[in-house]
């Protein structure tokens, strides 16, 4: 039992950690602009399967996941250039139809210029599983975990300890204030875009291979990532990633002792129990303008 319990735990919070960098690059576009990006799924397909075309056109990997990650950022920086700032003082529904419509361009863009087809990439360090208790723990897993936290810290440190993430702070909670003081937010909102950009990224080289990456991979990563954003509160960062963990974890132990037919619905649940009964989320704050 406790091995079997084990299985599932890792198995979520490997997954949760997935969710929790998309639930991260939701949180940061949201901080800046207020737009949800659902594109934001995207950004971890384009990640995986710019790596995958990369190493087979010869590439080593180090390199073809430098590449990858500075493709998809430049990718998210055209993304708001051209849609997102010229619709900017749009309404809601307005944004949020533009980020569908581009979620559905960059999948089209995807399948014509890479392919179909699903790929996986070579684990980082071997596929030999590390037995814990009973249970199987792949190297690739802690990879993502680590990958996570190493993300999540930069992340902290650069919105702690650096002018330019304290701009995008200080644009976040009070737009007007922040241009009176000299604080560019156009470039502010590109730079959200880009820093979810390489956060999708990343994430999606981490969990690439250990479920294979194709075109249509980011849909369910980004509506479930969206869902752990929602969990812990749009716009709280420490939340995106108790977000991302909780749905994880709730969607390997649903699978594991309920049944595997329901696994994508629970985080669809969630979200539909945390609107009726904390609409701000776990950690989030009440009283958000856009939803």
């Amino acid at each position: 039992m406790l091995a079997e319990f084990l299985q599932f735990l890792f198995s979520g919070v490997t997954v949760g950690a997935a969710y929790a960098l998309v639930a991260l690059g939701f949180s940061i576009i949201y901080n800046a602009s207020y737009v949800i990006n659902f594109a934001q799924g995207e950004f971890v397909m384009l990640g995986g399967m710019a790596t995958v075309a990369l190493i087979s056109a010869g590439l080593p990997m180090p390199i073809a996941v430098f590449l990858a990650v500075m493709i998809t950022v430049g990718i998210g920086l055209l993304l708001e250039k051209l849609t997102i700032e010229p619709a900017r003082d749009s309404s809601v529904v307005t944004m949020i139809i533009i980020t569908i419509g581009a979620s559905i361009f960059l999948r089209g863009l995807a399948q014509v210029v890479l392919d179909k087809e699903f790929h996986a990439l070579p684990p980082f360090t071997g596929d030999e599983p590390i037995i814990i208790l009973g249970a199987s723990l792949l190297p690739q897993s802690i990879w993502v975990l680590v990958g996570m936290v190493v993300l999540v810290t930069i992340m902290v440190f650069f919105f702690g300890h650096t002018k330019l993430g304290k701009a995008m702070l200080a644009s976040a909670h009070n737009p007007l204030a922040a241009q009176l003081v000299g604080i560019n937010t156009k470039q502010i909102l590109m730079l959200s875009f880009g820093l979810s950009a390489m956060l999708g990224a990343m994430g999606g080289v981490l969990i690439a291979p250990i479920s294979a990456t194709y075109y249509e991979v980011g849909i369910m990563l980004g509506l479930k990532g969206f869902c752990a954003s929602i969990l812990g509160g749009l716009g709280n960062f420490s939340g995106a990633i108790l977000g991302g963990l909780i749905v994880g974890i709730a969607e390997a132990m649903g699978a594991g002792y309920i049944s595997s037919e329901y696994k994508d619905a629970i985080a669809f649940v969630i979200i539909l129990l945390v609107l009726f009964f904390m609409p701000s989320g776990l950690l989030g704050r009440p009283g958000t303008d856009r939803v």
